[in-house]
């Protein structure tokens, strides 16, 4: 099974670029807004977890083998803005990815997380993805409306957190 590496990507209106431990400094003030957490409860990152977190996402993959993982930072003319990211299950034919997105506040209600997660969807097939899925909490009605616009649909799966499963087969 080929194993892609993740790449910088482009969209019309952002930059993806793969994150490294090194975005921590840029990003620490990206996710310091205590919004983002209201729904999905924890608090902004300090540097220091936000460094080792990027560098163990820059693996590239989970310790036993079983997923790869691909993370990208967000630019938006040339600035910091959020990022998406994508679990592949490395073990079942079709490639399973789990896509999560977080954006600035203030980047936020452009379309841009739809644009980005988008595009990662469309890398991700063309690499042998059939079936994408994201968590999204009942109370985040702004990334339900993400999900709805990458073809998504409630799966009824409920997590132990309290998610809601959406799902789209490519």
């Amino acid at each position: 099974m080929t194993r892609p590496q993740i790449v910088p990507l482009e969209t019309p209106r952002l930059a993806l670029e793969p994150i490294t431990p090194d975005a921590a400094a840029e990003m620490v003030p990206v996710l310091a807004d205590p919004s983002i957490y209201s729904s999905t409860g924890g608090e902004p990152p300090a540097i220091d977890t936000l460094r080792d977190r990027y560098a163990r996402q820059a693996a590239g993959h989970s310790p036993d083998g079983t997923q790869r993982w691909y993370n990208w930072l967000l630019r938006s003319e040339g600035a910091a803005v959020g990022f998406v990211q994508a679990t592949v299950d490395d073990v079942d034919d079709a490639r399973p990815a789990e896509l999560a997105w977080v954006l600035s506040p203030s980047a936020q209600g452009r379309g841009l997380a739809t644009e980005a997660a988008a595009a990662v969807m469309a890398w991700l097939a063309d690499r042998g993805s059939r079936r994408f899925v994201a968590s999204v909490h009942p109370a985040h009605s702004a990334s339900a409306g993400v999900a709805r616009r990458l073809g998504m649909a409630p799966t009824g799966l409920v997590d132990d957190d309290g998610e809601h499963e959406w799902a789209v087969d490519a």
